[in-house]
């Protein structure tokens, strides 16, 4: 009986390992014959495994002009762990550094990781590749990793088309896309746009010889993935505007921001002094930065979105709007002015007198405007100046003042419209009234704004009191793929009929008023000048307009910074961009070879 039992476990225990034998059997043949993905690991010394970085998308202008390509540069990559018998001198030689350089860049290699490939030397031109690929052999851990750069055919808009450079490791730490040595859009465009512009990245793993020769593709290319191509931008922008108004702005500090009022997008859109975009592109782009963010000028400045400024007496309208919105002014109301004898507030000339709102607007009459702004501080129909002020604020952000518009720029920088509180906690509660913040009436004081939005306050009053979001892009991948700005209409508190008063009364500044140098011949043109004053020298020129009044077509603001009237530099300016975009020609070449010849870096 125990022999029986025994023969049987016998039996069982063999027909157990023959099982388990048979299943290894199967499960070997699985992997070293059906699924081959195992050899990728088993194989990983000699397989090269080479990112595909996708072409960012390119950007064209409003009338298909290309703005920003591609060029095709190559990384330098390096493995540590693979590095033997390496030619040092020959490849310092090709790479044009010293022996010193090449450990730098070796140890920095190391200290990221000895057995992955980083960037031993980056964006190498296509001439030096091709002497390093002949020479590749001899370099055991090295290998040609294929990128591109941008590159500007027309060297304009730097500001607003924006650059790139490397991410950072809190960018590689947040963001899965990114690794060491990736590239990152970091301002304007590039920036607000880079998840479109960045594509879908690629692989390739190549087989690689004991010599380091690229031997073919493993597996016939069964696992390599393709990139994708970013997507192309469509933007608003006028090259043509833009280049004509950086030229326009040569040797002065300032902006000119354009808009086509009916659909907020940006026309025009410059930053002066500015600098050639292809500066930043490259192994040049390091030194290039150094160089230009030591510039006492401040080329990088973004002044057009970054830079805040008093809005001086374009404000003046704004104040108008609302005591025309609250019922303290009427088309019939007139106020005396005694010219720079006026006071608390002084008049720049003398002009008739008194005066009504539209001969106020078109003689940009300070203290027909103090007292205009006196009238809504002392508003019967709230009961504390408090409320008034908070009031007229409320009015003034739904005109785009004190805060962001939403537009597709990065960066964009609010302005100055303290709330009330900042005015309780410097003077003390019921101690401030309209004659301690009276500044305000003439857009001077705590009130600042940017370029931007004083450009959209412009295309506001083309409009009869809405506006869209401004922005630079109109359409994405194709140029019938447009952006949704279009739903985000903006209506100001102000009813059109008083609109329309503000109108008039830019149309006579121009006719008849302040800003007869802004006048063109076949086009009626609306606008306002300012002069803001600067604690740090000479007042600001500033201007805002619109063209033709009839069915505006574009809406402007010119900032020359240190020059003085608005009338005698930004009024001038305004009116030849604006000749430009709706001619596409300019007749008045005594005005413009002035404006364009001009030095006011002194100022």
């Amino acid at each position: 009986m125990a022999s029986r039992i025994y023969a049987d476990r016998k039996i069982v225990i063999i027909i157990t390992f023959l099982a388990v034998g048979f299943i290894y059997l199967l499960r070997l043949f699985y992997i070293q014959v059906i699924d081959r993905s195992y050899t990728l690991s088993a194989n990983n010394n000699v397989l090269r495994y080479v990112t595909q970085f996708p072409a960012r998308g390119l950007l064209y202008d409003r009338f298909g002009k290309l703005l920003v390509y591609n060029e095709a540069v190559y990384d330098l990559m390096v493995v540590p762990s693979q590095v033997k018998n390496v030619d040092t001198a020959e490849i310092c030689r090709l790479l044009e550094i010293d022996k010193t350089g090449f450990i730098e860049r070796l140890n920095r290699a190391k200290a990221y990781s000895r057995f992955l490939s980083s960037p031993f030397e980056k964006q190498i031109s296509k001439e030096t590749y091709g002497y390093i690929e002949e020479k590749l052999y001899r370099f055991q851990g090295f290998f040609v990793q294929p990128r591109t750069l941008r590159k500007y055919p027309m060297s304009i808009g730097a500001h607003i088309l924006g650059y790139i450079g490397e991410v950072t490791p809190k960018q590689v730490e947040n963001e899965i896309y990114y690794k060491q040595g990736d590239y990152i859009g970091i301002s304007g465009i590039e920036r607000s746009y880079e998840k479109q512009l960045r594509g879908i990245k690629g692989m390739k793993i190549r087989m690689v010889d004991v010599f380091n020769r690229d031997v073919g593709s493993f597996e016939d290319g069964k696992y390599d993935t393709a990139a994708v191509m970013g997507d192309d931008l469509y933007t608003g922008l006028d090259a043509e505007l833009q280049s004509y108004g950086e030229k326009l702005m040569t040797n002065k500090r300032g902006s000119i921001v354009a808009i086509e009022p009916q659909t907020g997008e940006i026309l025009c859109f410059l930053s002066s002094p500015g600098y050639d975009p292809n500066l930043l592109v490259g192994r040049v782009r390091g030194k290039n930065f150094a160089l230009l963010n030591e510039d006492p000028v401040k080329p990088l400045l973004n002044r057009a979105i970054s830079g805040t400024y008093p809005p001086g007496s374009t404000f003046k309208m704004a104040n108008d709007l609302i005591a025309l919105q609250e019922g303290v002014l009427t088309t019939s109301t007139r106020y005396s002015c005694q010219g720079p004898a006026s006071s608390p507030i002084k008049c720049t000339h003398n002009h008739q007198t008194p005066l009504d709102v539209y001969t106020a607007i078109q003689q940009s009459c300070n203290p027909f405007h103090w007292l205009v702004f006196r009238s809504i501080m002392n508003d019967e129909n709230y009961e504390s100046v408090k409320e008034r002020y908070d009031m007229w604020r409320n009015h003034l952000l739904t005109m785009g003042f004190g805060r962001s518009l939403e537009s597709d720029l990065p960066y964009e920088v609010k302005g100055s419209l303290p709330p009330s509180e900042f005015f309780d906690k410097v003077y003390g509660k019921g101690h401030w009234n309209a004659m301690t913040i009276r500044s305000l009436s003439i857009g001077q004081g705590e009130i600042t704004a940017t370029p931007l939005q004083m450009v959209n306050y412009t295309a506001m009053l083309a409009n009869r009191g809405w506006f869209y979001p401004p922005h630079i892009v109109r359409a994405i991948s194709t140029e019938k793929n447009l952006t949704d700005f279009t739903k985000k209409r903006n209506i100001i508190s102000i009813n059109p009929e008083y609109v329309d008063v503000v109108r008039q009364g830019m149309a006579e500044v121009v006719t008849q008023g302040t800003a007869r140098g802004a006048m063109i011949d076949s086009i009626t043109v609306a606008g306002k000048t300012g002069t803001a004053d600067n604690p740090h020298g000479k007042a600001h020129a500033v201007f805002v307009g619109y063209a033709p009044i009839e069915s505006p077509k574009i809406a402007i603001c010119v900032i020359v910074e240190n020059a003085g009237f608005g009338a005698t530099w930004a009024a001038p300016i305004a009116s030849l961009m604006i000749e430009k975009y709706i001619t596409r020609n300019v007749k008045r070449k005594e005005v413009e070879d002035r404006m364009i010849n001009a030095n006011l870096l002194g100022n």
